[in-house]
């Protein structure tokens, strides 16, 4: 396990789009501009400790978001054949245990991971409604051994912000975890 910091893409970036598979083998793709008022896409694994540290409050956002028109998606572009606890069978498994209502997305060939300059794992990017970047940052200042209780305050500040017109703070902290799996 390397210790990543997420790469802090600049702010107003255009969300690259996508199309993945989820768990169940359908196409997802990113929704159009205009049809959420935010979007939140987190790169995330199965087995990486700063991802289960915060799984719990993934779900509370998978279960929140929707309600308040903020559409999540959950990535995971780690190499399922030298990292088999990531495989898409073990995404399933994961789905059911952590009780995600969000779509959990399988990036095989790396390539929205690339287009997203994603580098850890978790690593958030909060679009605004035009899907421009608004917030690429950690989900609050608790990880792994440090006791600080999981809240996802910065995450959901930003959040708020999108969803009641204010700017977002652009003073942001870098999320910070695994890096990806990449392949070769």
């Amino acid at each position: 396990m390397a210790l990543t910091p997420s790469t802090m893409v600049a702010l107003g970036t255009r969300a690259p789009s996508f199309r993945l598979p989820d768990t169940s083998g359908e196409l997802v793709s990113l929704p159009e501009p205009g049809s959420h008022a935010a979007t939140l896409v987190v790169f995330m694994c199965n087995h990486c400790p700063y991802v289960k540290h915060v799984a719990e409050e993934l779900a509370r956002l998978g279960r929140e978001l929707p309600g308040r028109d903020v559409a999540m998606f959950g990535i995971n572009s780690n190499d399922a054949e030298n990292y088999p606890a990531d495989s898409p069978a073990a995404m399933v498994r994961e789905v059911a245990a952590r009780g995600y209502v969000f779509a959990y997305l399988f990036d095989e060939d790396q390539s929205v991971a690339r287009a997203y300059r994603a580098a850890c794992t978790p690593d958030f990017f909060l679009f605004d409604r035009d899907l421009k970047l608004v917030y690429r940052g950690e989900l609050d200042d608790s990880r792994p051994g440090n006791h600080k209780p999981v809240t996802g305050v910065a995450l959901r500040a930003a959040i708020d912000a999108v969803l009641e017109g204010r700017p977002v703070d652009p003073r942001q902290v870098p999320s910070m975890g695994c890096n990806i799996k990449w392949k070769g």
